[in-house]
């Protein structure tokens, strides 16, 4: 049913009508432009010095890119396969994220003049000679298929495939550094990365070295909507005054990712070649070029206490978000659990029914889907829910079938003499399930509550699909840019075990304190 009218309501909203989106963001004054911080550098990426804050050389791009369009760049926090989600439902306007250029995409957006000129690298363990080019990879070296890591859904991914077929085995994986941590630790044989990524990140990785020169030369492009056709021309036109003025070369050489491939964008300026997405630029603009920076590099990977002590913080503060989730949704859950299952035992018999199928769907279709319908779905029929309230109701209303199901069971095991007796006194329906049943019920659930509610605070790391960054996502992201991974693992499960441990003494507490009552 619920899908029945998602479905009318789709094929019924009207359309409404889109004002200009370059005319719309300057009564705002602010460009927001969507990137994932889980994949690191040098696209975005915590800052060493202040982890809350995002760094790389797109978020000096956008922030470039900003300045030409009279807007302030504001980067928004989202899963990188659902940048076009968050583009078409209005989440953002912009994607900039080494979003690489295909028909395909640009079928569904519009797309920019690039503004990065990337290939992709072979990388593999300098000890192993048996990878000496791409052609090795399909001579099942040592007898078995190679298996060879890529990021989920890029370029890296598609290519290897391709080139592959049957005889070796690509994995994927969602962070950047994922896998060239598994080429070093041996679980993989090569890996296959972008080569921003590949300078970027090479020192970090010793035991690895490249395959070969670069190959499948591609481009990274500025996504908006479909049909912005006035935004997308101010932002070729600043693309192509970034080139000309030398503002993107001195970005890419602040990270150590300019190379001869650029010369490709000087080209696609001046001579406007790139498959007639090319807008010329005839406003003369005043030249204005970036002030020199100092190189930001990958860094050194921090170790041990300094760990704890540059990333603790953010990580509290993460789990803070963590717990805001949990101790808003967990209760709306209980009170519309505890609702649908008074209606279920109690209510009429056109009710049961419903709420039956309430609780099945519920419980049958994943929380990830839940919110997704919610944050991508709604906003397609005039129902937009910030992603705050999003993660809150998403929560609430999920494990709102899970509490339906423990408090059924608590109200079927008062005894129905109970009711019985508190009719007999005169008492109505309402008031003896106010009074007598739900108090007992309540004494029952406990243990299974407390264990949902533990539940929860994990379950909030799914929340991160709706840009929410809670403390299993601030985990990810700073693992990805960092290598930290063993410090900030076991940081991230004493903050998890810090949070629930609590409740479970809670419980146990309220157990005894029951049991002795009870006794007396």
């Amino acid at each position: 049913m619920l899908l029945i009218l998602c479905v009318l309501a789709c094929l019924l909203a009207p359309q409404a009508a889109r004002a200009d989106a370059l005319a719309e963001m300057r009564k705002g004054g602010r460009m927001l432009w969507g990137g994932d911080q889980e994949g690191g550098g040098p696209y975005v990426f915590p800052r060493p010095d202040d982890p809350a804050r995002v760094t790389g050389f797109e978020v000096d791009f956008a922030s470039r890119l900003g300045e030409y369009l009279r807007l302030e760049a504001v980067f928004t926090q989202g899963q990188w396969d659902r940048m076009p989600d968050m583009l078409r439902t209005r989440k953002i306007h912009a994607i900039i994220n080494g979003y690489e250029f295909t028909p395909e995409r640009a079928d569904m957006m519009e797309a920019s003049i690039p503004y990065y000129v990337y290939a992709l690298q072979l990388m593999t363990r300098k000890d192993d000679a048996a990878i000496n080019s791409w052609e090795d990879l399909r001579k099942r070296p040592r007898g078995e298929k190679a298996r060879v890591g890529a990021l989920t859904g890029s370029a890296a991914e598609q290519y290897t495939r391709r080139f592959c077929g049957e005889l070796c085995e690509v994995i994927s994986y969602d962070g950047n550094t994922d896998s060239m941590r598994e080429v070093e630790t041996g679980k993989l044989r090569a890996t296959v990365q972008d080569t921003p990524i590949a300078s970027f990140y090479g020192p970090r990785f010793p035991a690895l070295r490249r395959i070969g020169k670069p190959v499948a030369r591609g481009y990274y492009v500025v996504y908006v909507r479909k049909g912005e056709t006035a935004l997308l021309q101010s932002i070729n036109e600043a693309i192509v005054l970034m080139v000309r003025n030398g503002d993107l070369e001195l970005i890419y050489r602040s990270y150590g990712i300019w190379d001869e491939q650029q010369a490709e964008l000087v080209d696609i300026v001046e001579k406007g070649r790139f498959y007639g997405y090319y807008k010329a630029a005839d406003a003369k603009v005043e030249k204005n070029r970036m002030p020199a920076r100092e190189d930001v590099q990958a860094g050194t990977s921090k170790r041990g206490w300094r760990v704890v002590k540059d990333y603790g913080g953010i990580l509290l503060q993460s789990a803070g978000m963590t717990v805001v989730l949990s101790t808003i949704s967990f209760p709306l859950a209980i009170l519309l659990g505890l609702l649908v299952a008074v209606g279920r035992l109690y209510g009429p018999k056109w009710l049961r029914l419903p709420l039956a199928g309430y609780v099945e769907f519920l419980r049958g279709t994943p929380l990830m889907l839940q919110l997704y319908f919610l944050f991508f779905f709604l906003p397609e029929i005039g129902v937009a829910i910030p992603a705050f309230w999003t993660g809150i109701l998403g929560l609430a209303v999920n494990y709102s079938a899970y509490e339906a199901e423990i408090y059924r069971a608590g109200l079927q095991a008062v005894p129905k003499g109970q009711m019985e007796a508190a009719l007999s006194l005169g008492m109505p329906r309402g008031m003896a399930l106010r009074r007598i049943i739900v108090p007992q019920a309540m004494r029952i659930v406990i243990p299974p509550v407390v264990n949902d509610y533990i539940a929860l605070f994990k379950d909030t790391s799914v929340c991160s699909v709706v840009t929410i960054v809670e403390l299993t996502k601030r985990f990810s992201v700073l693992s990805m840019s960092t290598q930290a991974t063993i410090e900030l693992m076991a940081m991230t499960a004493l903050l998890y075990l810090l949070m629930s441990y609590p409740m479970s003494l809670l419980s146990g507490r309220i157990e005894r304190h029951l049991g002795l009552e009870q006794t007396a």
